[in-house]
């Protein structure tokens, strides 16, 4: 009973340390091309340490084959020979133990590593988005007698330039605001950001938005940021005196839905930080039940199919389409017209905002 016994353990683990040996030999082929590398000296040691617990591993599986083997033919002295031969393995652990032990705790340190790295990664990752939340909020507050739409789609850029803001301004004043700096990356983000927050100081400072532009492109122009720009539209809401007041630095038409006619609200002025003595006008309209001022970004505009801009005129065909819809709901068919009309994905930013008075 015993030798078929043996014979079978025998078996068993030379087939054990045939898989180890496999494996010894995959770690020597991974240490070898650490070794080539001098940029990563620790996971060179961690690959060797690797190979040789593998390796280690394999001979103490065959010293365990020939054991049992040699119990099977040779009965008790045999089995007794056979064990003595794993002396062997135990000296080899003996004397690589303490390399076993510097190599667990280089791996704990290098897993702690990666950990922290990949948290490092994480906060990079969701950097952007919480900007971009900053920038284009997902939610607006709410104005008596107003209604509120907006959407945005962010570009392939890393981080945005484009923003938007509605605020009270006064008891009976809303302003909302559109705008985009050139480029891409952190520093036009900052500066978006910059002049978000800073327009809001100098709209509720000043009555007429066009000062509050002017002080703006002067705050903005003592900043050296090269080649930046900023285009941006301002409108303001007076429920009290019946009017709609706007500016515009440079920026892509908005639109003005009233009496049931669609009017391009254009630029009165350059774009910010061109000129730090740049002057800009404000322009006034009656401001009537459901009447409703659209704004975007030049994201929209410029969806392309093929040389054809998607362009003011399919903006505003959108518009007249169904002025009556919730203003979520025009936001969200200008991007998909938009979308539809582009050969490809839209790789700018895109930012739209519609305000309806009740």
């Amino acid at each position: 009973m015993e030798t078929p016994l043996l014979v079978l353990i025998a078996l068993a683990c030379g087939l054990a340390s045939v898989m180890w040996g496999r494996s010894a030999r995959h770690r020597l082929r991974v240490w070898d091309r650490i070794s080539r590398r001098s940029d990563d000296p620790e996971a060179a040691i961690l690959a060797r340490g690797e190979y040789r617990k593998d390796l280690h591993t394999t001979a103490l599986y065959g010293v365990l084959a020939v054991a049992a083997l040699f119990g099977s033919v040779g009965g008790l002295s045999g089995l007794v020979t056979g064990l003595a031969l794993v002396a062997l393995p135990v000296v080899v652990t003996l004397f690589l133990g303490r390399g076993f032990d510097y190599q667990a705790r280089a791996t704990l340190n290098r897993t702690e590593l990666e950990r922290r790295a990949q948290e490092v990664l994480s906060q990079e990752q969701l950097a952007p988005v919480r900007w971009a939340a900053r920038l284009a909020p997902a939610e607006l507050p709410e104005f008596e007698g107003y209604e509120l739409g907006r959407v945005y789609q962010a570009g392939t850029g890393l981080m945005a330039g484009d923003f938007y803001d509605a605020f009270q301004v006064s008891d009976h004043r809303v302003a909302v605001v559109i705008g985009d700096v050139t480029g891409h990356g952190i520093e036009p983000s900052i500066t978006a950001f910059q002049a978000k927050y800073l327009l809001r100081v100098f709209l509720r400072q000043f009555r007429d938005p066009a000062q509050a532009l002017e002080q703006l492109n002067a705050q903005m122009s003592a900043i050296e940021r090269g080649e930046e720009f900023i285009s941006l539209v301002v409108i303001v809401f007076d429920s009290e005196a019946e009017t709609i007041r706007y500016v515009s630095a440079g920026h892509p038409a908005a639109f003005l839905w009233h009496q049931k006619e669609t009017r391009p609200l254009r630029a009165t002025g350059p774009v910010l930080m061109l000129d730090p003595e740049s002057t800009y006008l404000s322009r006034e309209f009656p401001l009537a039940s459901n009447d409703l001022a659209v704004l975007y970004t030049d994201g929209l505009a410029e969806a392309r199919d093929g040389d054809t801009f998607f362009g003011e005129e399919r903006i505003a065909h959108v518009i007249k389409r169904d002025p009556g819809a919730l203003p979520d709901v025009i936001c969200k068919q200008l991007l998909e017209a938009g979308t539809d009309f582009s050969d490809g994905p839209i790789s700018d930013d895109v930012a739209i905002l519609a305000i309806r008075r009740l």
